[in-house]
């Protein structure tokens, strides 16, 4: 259980001294790894020994260990602020290791051979991966027929796994906080006999098994939200390389649907 749910559920069993100081933590959340405990006991106006009460009352051995849980909680894909105000040049370092970590990937090419090839590219995205899906789906359509995206509205992908078979792809996104059912849809589109990539951070890395290939984007943050940024640049490196790979054919369809946004007006001018 999250520290906010464990002070929710022993609230009433906590005495008064101890609520003023649980109702801080509450208060204080988002920067509470941020403090000493003794600086929290004077902002709840409590002393250091009833602090360190609540803490034990709440499941935690030491201020320390509540540290631990919110890190635990961060790198499980929540919000939270761990480790003071951001530093933006701290941020800058990690997202260029992010990136480099990304697209240093060996398996950029042989997915770039497989997307260019394939003969339907099935693009899936649940929750937070799905912007990385939809995106990736927009790009590779410029470059190649026959890409699709799943889940739609009211979609369920099973459906689209029916006609996939052999020669085709499945470019699975699952960055963390993923469907519980993920891993069984992995298993599901390697049996139609497409080949799987799967597009995801460390956390998926029990789930590389199930697929062909495996693209890790690191989306851990210095700052309280994943990042992105990663994913997306190994999104723009893959369609390059198709739109590279199908030279002239690639090019004619890219002025295509250029000529049809004009016709319909759909972009500004």
């Amino acid at each position: 259980m999250r520290i906010d749910e464990r002070i929710t559920e022993r609230y009433a069993g906590l005495s008064p001294q101890e609520q003023r100081a649980a109702q801080t933590l509450l208060e204080h959340l988002d920067e509470l790894a941020t403090y000493r405990s003794a600086e929290l006991a004077e902002m709840a106006g409590v002393s250091k020994a009833t602090m360190s009460r609540l803490f034990r009352h709440l499941g935690f051995e030491d201020f320390d260990e509540v540290r631990e849980h919110l890190r635990e909680l961060r790198s499980n894909g929540e919000p939270r602020r761990v480790d003071g105000a951001p530093s933006l040049s701290a941020h800058l370092a990690h997202e260029t290791e992010s990136l480099r970590a990304a697209l240093e990937s060996p398996a950029i090419p042989e997915v770039v051979a497989l997307l260019a090839a394939a003969r339907r590219v099935l693009v899936v995205g649940w929750r937070n991966s799905h912007p990385v899906a939809l995106h990736l789906r927009q790009q590779l359509t410029h470059a190649r027929g026959d890409v699709r995206l799943a889940p739609l509205p009211g979609q369920v992908v099973g459906e689209e796994l029916a006609d996939l078979g052999a020669g085709d792809v499945v470019v699975a996104v699952g960055f963390r906080r993923r469907p519980a059912g993920f891993g069984d849809f992995l298993v599901e589109a390697g049996a139609t006999g497409a080949t799987v990539v799967l597009l995801a951070d460390g956390t998926a890395r029990n789930h590389a098994a199930r697929a062909t290939h495996w693209l890790e984007c690191p989306v851990s943050s210095t700052l309280a939200f994943d990042s992105y940024a990663a994913a997306m640049s190994v999104v723009s490196v893959l369609a390059d390389g198709v739109l590279s790979a199908a030279g002239r054919s690639a090019r004619d369809r890219a002025s295509e649907i250029t000529a049809a946004y004009s016709r319909l007006s759909e972009v500004e001018q």
